[in-house]
């Protein structure tokens, strides 16, 4: 319907699309605004996208345009920019198609005017003061005498020059010269990097670590000094681990570094001479204090001659301080022979009574029940040998099953495998064996030990148990009394007897060495015990 109301439209204009009024437009206006200097306030500023440009607007207070600073324009403008800042921004105007928009490419950017810049260091000093920055607190005392000392300046101006001959003459040290731009596009980055670069060098790397820092720069004016005003310099000053001396421009310049350096020098030279110390000077405090210490030392040492001289003739004789000593080790030396004999009657009754509580029938008893366990043991083991072979006889036997049932091609195999299998079944056997005779020498020995504890080996040599009529051994004379009944055993049986009246003519134990014997209590068998102790 448009190519019909076109033909019928008497009218001679040409019919463009939109994108070619669109295109004919952006043409028309960058030619006829191709470098242009427009002074606004920046509005909505967000920083860098994730592009890498930048968008926001200029203003004033009747109109706005957008502005944009490309990725690649970004590193070369001078000043950051900052929401509110009024600047001066050079570029060209072209459109954008998409949505009908015109604005403007910047190019360079910079602060409309002097007042405007203070204004911007102003506002910029009370925002790094409200985050403590430029607290006292923050600031660390330099070192009395460094080491190495680390200046951040330019290598070729008269500041370095006036830097290494104050310090060679008051106090030579090793200085290590970061060079930087101090002026110009970049030199902010420059010097904050150097601040940062040394306070990343190791303490014990190849390049020593500075005891403390000089950013050094000779006068200039606003703009010239305006890097060491910068956010990221002031933050590496603040965040510096490294003391560090701020020695930028005369003595009446002043940048936001010398609020976050740790002491303002007013000059170069005078940053060198804080640095360190005059070495004829601590010569000359050495050599008086070296001349006092002797002083001291010689009247401290004369003080102290005098007060032990005073001590010593206070002191009392040796006979005096030994009289003492000497009299205890006489009194212990004479009891000692009297504590001997009273340890040994008490070691006397404590052994006898140990040994009355000893009978026959608890080593009896015990023997019995070792030999009880011990036989338990071996039928055990023997039941669990059996148990074995007779679950590898049936393991071997399902195995050999089962190989008979294999193809003829795996008869060779399997003919290896049963030889292998029988082999392991001697070895098996023989193992067993082995363990059955080694347990066997072990239980030989083990009744070998009991019999030779027996007494019935005492015995054999001639010797004698008397027992009463309850069977119980008797140990001495006086347990026995006239007219009772013994039994008499020797190495081949046993005799009774009746005790005879000198049984009762033997005289009793003294009370110094009779042992209190408690009433023997019935055995716990009727049956005599095989195998008795010894004593």
């Amino acid at each position: 319907m448009s190519t019909f109301a076109a033909k019928d439209s008497p009218t001679n204009l040409v019919e463009l699309s939109v994108s070619e009024l669109s295109g004919s437009i952006k043409r028309t206006v960058e030619t006829a605004f191709d470098h242009v200097r427009v002074r606004g306030e920046i509005s909505g500023y967000r920083g860098q996208h994730s592009s890498g440009h930048a968008y926001f607007c200029l203003k004033d207070d009747r109109a706005r345009i957008d502005a944009v600073i490309w990725k690649g324009t970004f590193p070369r403008i001078r000043f950051r920019p900052e929401e509110g800042m009024e600047v001066i921004a050079t570029g060209k105007v072209t459109t954008f198609p998409g949505s009908s928009k015109y604005q403007i490419v910047i190019e360079s950017l910079e602060p409309a005017g002097a007042g405007a810049l203070m204004a911007l260091l102003e506002e910029r000093r009370r925002r790094l003061a409200a985050e403590g920055l430029f607290d006292q607190a923050r600031k660390r005392p330099l070192p009395f005498m460094p080491h190495v000392i680390g200046v951040v300046t330019s290598p070729t101006g008269a500041v370095i020059r006036d830097i290494l001959h104050r310090i060679t003459d008051r106090f030579p040290v090793h200085v290590i010269v970061w060079p930087v731009k101090v002026q110009g596009e970049g030199s902010g980055e420059e010097v904050a990097a150097a601040i940062r670069g040394f306070n990343d060098l190791p303490t014990d790397g190849p390049v020593k670590r500075p005891d403390v820092l000089i950013v050094a720069r000779g006068g200039g004016s606003v703009e010239d000094l305006w890097s060491f005003n910068d956010e990221a310099v002031v933050r590496a000053a603040a965040d510096s681990r490294i003391p560090l001396i701020s020695a930028v421009g005369h003595e009446t310049d002043w940048t936001l570094i010398d609020h976050a350096a740790d002491i303002r020098a007013p000059t170069p030279t005078g940053a060198a001479e804080m640095a360190v110390p005059v070495k004829a000077e601590l010569d000359a405090q050495l050599a008086s204090l070296a001349a006092r210490l002797r002083g001291c030392a010689s009247r401290h040492m004369e003080h102290r001659r005098q007060a032990v001289r005073a001590l010593v003739r206070a002191l009392p004789s040796l006979d005096q301080l030994l009289a003492l000593p000497r009299r205890r080790f006489d009194e212990a030396a004479a009891g000692l022979g009297r504590g001997l004999e009273r340890t040994t009657v008490v070691k006397r009754r404590s052994l006898e009574q140990a040994t009355g509580g000893l009978r026959l029938e608890l080593l009896a008893n015990r023997v019995a029940e070792r030999r009880r366990f011990i036989g338990e043991q071996i039928l055990r083991k023997e039941r669990c040998l059996e148990r074995h072979m007779l679950k590898e006889h049936s393991r071997v036997s399902r195995a050999a099953t089962a190989l008979s049932a294999l193809p003829a091609r795996l008869t060779g195999h399997l003919q290896r495998e049963r030889q292998h299998l029988t082999s392991l079944m001697r070895h098996a056997d023989t193992a067993v064996s082995h363990a059955l005779t080694k347990n066997r020498s072990l239980m030989g020995a083990q009744d070998r030990i009991l019999q030779s504890l027996s007494y019935k080996n005492v015995l054999k040599r001639g010797y004698a148990v008397v027992r009463d009529a309850e069977d119980r051994p008797l140990t001495r004379a006086a347990a026995i009394g006239a007219g009772q009944a013994l039994a008499i055993e020797w190495a081949d049986g046993r005799v009774s007897a009746v005790a005879g009246a000198e049984a009762a003519t033997v005289p009793p134990p003294t009370p110094a060495t009779e042992v209190p014997r408690k009433k023997p209590k019935p055995a716990a068998v009727s049956e005599p015990p095989k195998q008795g102790s010894l004593f």
